[in-house]
């Protein structure tokens, strides 16, 4: 009885006790949001099939700077800090992110529509932490940013996903020096996506004006839009960036040095990749490579040349470069302008980064590759937009390159309409104006350009014991790649001559005994008696040497077998036999039409 009456009075107040308990943690929990709500991380809706991302760090974070004395130079100079938020979360660090159940099923459709996972990209952090691949002769470097030069970061983008271009943003405003930058300029070639109006707006009103949208009312294409950036553009230094890109720790520095240092220098950062499914961000370590070009007008890579190494001091240096790969580039604002910015003549894209590569060379300015400077960028297989030119022009690079060759490759036109002969003849727009910034610049010819840039580069007509279309006399049948890709080792065939309407029938004869074709030389295999157009020419190697006797037939020095065509027909290899003067089947004869 007494337990049962001391249970109900003590009921009560148990209620109490608990009902005190939750009203004081809500009060609590009231108090630390108020507190801490200027600097807690939210999540914050994107827009529809956008999935959801981190918004910013608060602003007193992102501009937070790491003081550095410089021992040699006596002097107080300043770095930018990489805020670090949300290290366990999806990609951190610039790790792989792989989905699976219906987000692989919705990333594989992204692949289709984007190409690239953005399911995978709006499941990382948009301040997403990215490793250091500095080499050590880059982390060590110091910068008086004091002396630095601000700088307008330009990015374009018509109709592109949310998070790669967020994340674009604010990689760049995580890692660069606060002091260094004027500005972020959207520029908005007319996409169509609503929520990349009014969304957009309102979403970088948080940046305080450090982010500002430029919108074009009529699609301009890439290359005008990038022109009309640097014409908007506040900073003394232009950066241009594609709006799926991720700015790496000392992104910004080393580029703004070399253009103080040299101000007609257009500089070009280490570029690596983030898989376009997973958004997995790996570097490429060390600089092995310059970009040149084909005289299709198309980019490549080669090594850096001997000539170029010994003029390197450290793996720090800057890079001279022949041409640049594509549209990531820094550059003082005027000077770029002053020498011609892009050609306004050409649409959309394609053309112009060798454009402007040749311009600047022979306009007396240079290309570079600066290797502290990391930009991570998103390689796609096509691309998600309408790339028609205007006229419903689906050949913009041919019709651009047509007006770079026009302007600046003088009579080295000729290498490049062999390989677009159906161009000749056709009216690419009005070439007046940049042919006047040619004579006002006075730049210099382009042949000084293949001597002093590039003298690696093979001329196919020059220096040679033939040139054209290689033609069996017994067969009429032609040398023929059959438009193989010539990156690896690929058999070598015969087919029907075309005349000179097919760039695969295009061989050479050097003086130094290779046929070849631009970046490929012919290879004798004597086990198999066959040719194989192989990537590597080799002046070392007899298998690849070859001379025309005096009866027409085309010797291999290092097997002493012929050239044959007996019983070929289209599509075959050729094959090697047996010299034979008396044979028909084994004289062959260059013929070019011109």
């Amino acid at each position: 009885m007494q337990r049962t009456l001391m249970r109900l009075i003590m009921a009560p107040r148990k209620r109490i006790s608990t009902l005190n308990l939750l009203l004081s943690l809500i009060l609590v929990s009231m108090i630390c949001f108020i507190l801490i709500r200027d600097w807690l991380t939210t999540i914050e809706e994107l827009p529809p099939g956008e999935g959801r991302t981190w918004a910013p760090q608060n602003k007193s974070l992102l501009n937070k700077k790491k003081e550095i004395v410089g021992k040699s130079l006596n002097k107080k100079v300043f770095a930018a800090v990489l805020p670090v938020k949300n290290k366990n979360g999806p990609g951190e660090m610039g790790a792989a992110v792989f989905l699976t159940g219906k987000e692989a099923v919705q990333g594989t459709a992204d692949m289709k529509k984007w190409f690239m996972n953005v399911a995978a990209s709006d499941k990382i952090s948009l301040d997403r932490s990215l490793p250091d691949v500095r080499i050590k002769e880059c982390k060590t470097k110091i910068y008086d940013l004091n002396k630095l030069p601000k700088t307008s970061v330009v990015i374009i983008f018509t109709d592109e996903a949310w998070s790669p271009l967020l994340r674009t943003v604010h990689s760049v405003i995580n890692r660069t020096p606060d002091k260094l930058l004027e500005e972020v300029l959207l520029v908005d070639d007319f996409s169509q996506r609503d929520d990349l109006h009014q969304n957009l707006d309102n979403y970088i009103k948080r940046f305080n004006g450090k982010v500002r949208i430029h919108r074009f009312k009529e699609r301009n294409g890439l290359i005008r839009a990038k022109l009309n950036g640097a014409k908007l553009a506040r900073g003394e230094v232009v950066v241009f960036l594609d709006s799926h890109c991720e700015a790496n720790i000392g992104w910004l520095e080393p580029m703004l040095e070399r253009i103080k240092e040299k101000r007609t220098a257009i500089v070009c950062p280490s570029i690596d990749n983030i898989n376009a499914e997973t958004m997995a961000y790996t570097s490429g370590g060390e600089i092995n490579s310059i970009g040149t070009f084909f005289w299709s007008l198309h980019f490549r890579w080669d090594p850096i040349p001997e000539r170029i190494q010994k003029t390197l001091k450290s793996a720090a240096d800057p890079i001279p470069s022949p041409t640049m790969a594509g549209g990531l580039l820094a550059a003082n604002r005027e000077y770029f302008l002053q020498v011609g910015g892009y050609d306004p003549g050409m649409d959309i894209w394609g053309g112009e980064n060798l454009e402007i590569s040749f311009r600047v060379w022979m306009c007396g300015g240079s290309i570079e590759f600066i290797p502290c400077s990391h930009v991570g960028h998103i390689f796609r297989s096509g691309h998600p937009y309408n790339m028609t030119g205007p006229g419903n022009n689906k050949d913009v690079h041919g019709t651009n390159s047509k007006r770079l060759a026009e302007v600046w490759m003088d009579d080295y036109k000729r290498l490049y309409y062999l390989h677009r002969r159906d161009l000749i003849g056709k009216d690419v727009g009005d070439l007046n104006e940049r042919k006047k910034l040619k004579e006002k610049l006075k730049c210099k010819d382009f042949k000084w350009y293949l001597d002093n840039v590039i003298p690696e580069k093979f001329i196919p007509d020059e220096e040679v014991h033939g040139f054209g279309a290689l033609q069996n006399v017994a067969s009429q049948l032609c040398l023929d790649t059959l438009q193989k890709e010539e990156k690896t080792t690929t058999p070598l065939f015969v087919f029907s001559c075309q005349g000179g309407a097919s760039s695969a029938q295009v061989f050479s004869l050097s003086k130094k005994n290779q046929l070849r074709r631009e970046i490929t030389c012919a290879e004798a295999r004597e086990s198999e008696k066959v040719v194989y157009l192989v990537p590597n020419c080799d002046l070392g190697n007899k298998n690849q040497l070859w001379e025309q006797t005096k009866d027409g037939l085309m010797k291999n020095l290092g097997t002493n077998l012929c050239l044959e065509s007996l019983n070929a027909k289209n599509g075959d290899q050729v094959p090697l036999e047996i010299c034979d003067k008396d044979k028909l089947t084994q004289k062959w004869e260059f013929i070019y039409w011109d």
